[in-house]
């Protein structure tokens, strides 16, 4: 046990600080304090001492010194039980500081509000850091607090002690407040990172807030969390059981699609991360048919997401299907009642959700792969027709469609559409012809006969095979990356057959 006899507040988050001056004054703990805390304590009329007073030296580069001071440093670091430190202590007339209570200046919100550079470098704390550090370090004799929600558990473990803290409390404040300053210093570096354009830099810092342990992860034996550079997610649950890792994975990669198709239009069916079906026709109903009679099987168990506010009569038709996961641009009320029948299935609305241009983790053990995200929207621009023959608007927009769609599919990927909406999806396969024929069995298994059919691959075609399987089960144009050395073979092929062929400018592999 440690009795704490002198404390040090300096807080950029001012609030509920009365409640626990309350408890410092009841068990007569000293109180030092520095700029807009130390006149805050004065205004709730509770005593302080003034860092400058304290320390003889007053406050200099505007403020930017003020605690950086050897009797302060001091204070905190030494080793009580060390008789060199003590030594050191009595020959310089410097005091024990028990208790650190700091936050830090708001560089996040700071980031958040302006991008004003000379703002946000004046609001990197250089003082409160120092402090947190060196009372974290010394916590078998020092308490450190760094956040206005640790106020209740410290006033309770000084009245429980009589105004001291034991050592596993002390351990597990110093564990928080490590992260704390590492979070910080992590805002930082990111910052500058951006603004020098540098996504590769020698060092890489990942941070992140917890926002939920889930029950487990891919398998029950395996151990999850979800975690957010922000501090909670930008969907939000309104109904159903607690989401699963497998439930946030199918999330995400819905999000991805159809955050990327038309502005409030469109619909996608995922399963297993994939999708199973899409559709972008403007009418919701019409939109959720079509894209659930791409692959009805599949549907069952999956996650449907509707880049629109989700309504009655859709919620109706939702809720004839066994599905774990329905996400929305927002729900009415009436599509609300309707849907939260089923106490289990999860309601997302998704409406504040706004895909970044960020960079993508994979690991491995101790590695990682780091990429930015393919993500760019798509325009005329990006393609060439290489073919004679040459699409028409309405197909060469079902073309873009179905590379859309294609770049989220796992390589191999083919996906057939026709009327802004996916036939058949073949993914995941080591080999692109057997992708084709996937896409080209669910197609006929599943969807009425169409006419005007087209493909996207999610790579170039490397033999004419694939390209010419693909033609015969009544595709009319196809779209593909460009490179291959064979890519003239595939164009006489397209010429010959009568096929539109258009190349795509950039390869869409996603493994």
């Amino acid at each position: 046990m440690k009795k704490i006899k002198k404390a040090l507040i300096s807080v950029s988050d001012k609030k509920n600080l009365k409640p626990l001056l309350n408890c410092l004054k009841k068990l007569k703990i000293e109180i030092i304090s520095s700029g807009g805390t130390y006149k805050e304590i004065k205004r709730l009329k509770y005593t302080c001492t003034e860092i400058s007073d304290y320390t003889g030296s007053p406050e200099i580069l505007g403020g930017r010194v003020k605690t950086l001071h050897p009797k302060i440093h001091a204070g905190i670091l030494n080793k009580r039980n060390n008789k060199s430190h003590h030594r050191d202590l009595i020959n310089n007339n410097f005091e024990n500081i028990d208790l650190v209570i700091v936050n830090f200046y708001p560089f996040e919100e700071t980031l958040k509000n302006t991008s004003d550079h000379k703002k946000i470098i004046e609001n990197i704390d250089v003082g409160g850091p120092t402090m947190v550090r060196a009372a974290a370090k010394n916590y078998n004799d020092v308490t450190v607090v760094t956040s206005s929600s640790q106020y209740q558990d410290l006033i309770n473990e000084l009245l429980k002690f009589k105004g001291s803290t034991s050592q596993n409390f002390r351990q597990r404040m110093s564990q928080v407040a490590f992260a704390e300053t590492a979070y910080y210093d992590a805002l930082i570096t990111n910052y500058f990172n951006k603004i020098r354009n540098d996504n590769f830099p020698e060092k890489k810092i990942i941070y992140g807030n917890l926002i939920e342990k889930l029950r487990y992860g891919e398998n029950p034996h395996q151990e999850s969390a979800i975690y957010s550079q922000n501090k909670f997610l930008n969907i939000n649950q309104l109904h159903g059981k607690q989401l699963s890792y497998n439930n946030y994975n199918d999330i995400f990669a819905a999000l991805k699609i159809s955050k990327s198709l038309p502005k409030n239009t469109g619909l996608v069916i995922i399963k297993h991360a994939n999708p199973c079906g899409v559709s972008i026709l403007k009418n919701a109903i019409e939109c959720y048919k079509s894209a659930l009679a791409c692959d009805p099987i599949s549907a069952f168990g999956g996650i449907v997401s509707c880049n629109f506010r989700v309504r009655k009569n859709l919620a109706l038709e939702l809720n004839k299907l066994f599905l774990e996961a329905i996400i929305g641009n927002n729900f009415d009320s009436d599509a609300l009642k309707i849907l939260k029948k089923k106490k289990n299935l999860r309601l997302i609305d998704a409406s504040n959700f706004n895909p970044k241009k960020i960079l993508n983790f994979s690991s491995a053990s101790e590695n990682m792969l780091v990429q930015s995200e393919d993500g760019n929207m798509f325009t005329k621009k990006d393609f060439k027709v290489v073919s004679k023959n040459k699409p028409s608007k309405s197909q060469f927009d079902d073309l873009i469609f179905a590379l859309n769609v294609c770049r989220h599919v796992k390589s191999n990927a083919i996906v057939l559409a026709s009327n802004k909406t996916t036939t058949g999806i073949g993914s995941g396969q080591p080999s692109r012809l057997d992708s084709c024929q996937i896409a080209i069995d669910k197609m006929k298994k599943f969807v009425s006969p169409a006419t005007d059919i087209v493909a996207a691959s999610d790579a170039f075609f490397p033999f004419v095979d694939g390209i010419e399987k693909l033609v015969q089960s009544g595709v009319k144009a196809v779209i593909q990356p460009s490179g291959s050395i064979n890519d003239k073979e595939i164009i006489n092929f397209a010429n010959e057959s009568g096929t539109i062929l258009i190349f795509s400018k950039t390869r869409h592999f996603k493994h």
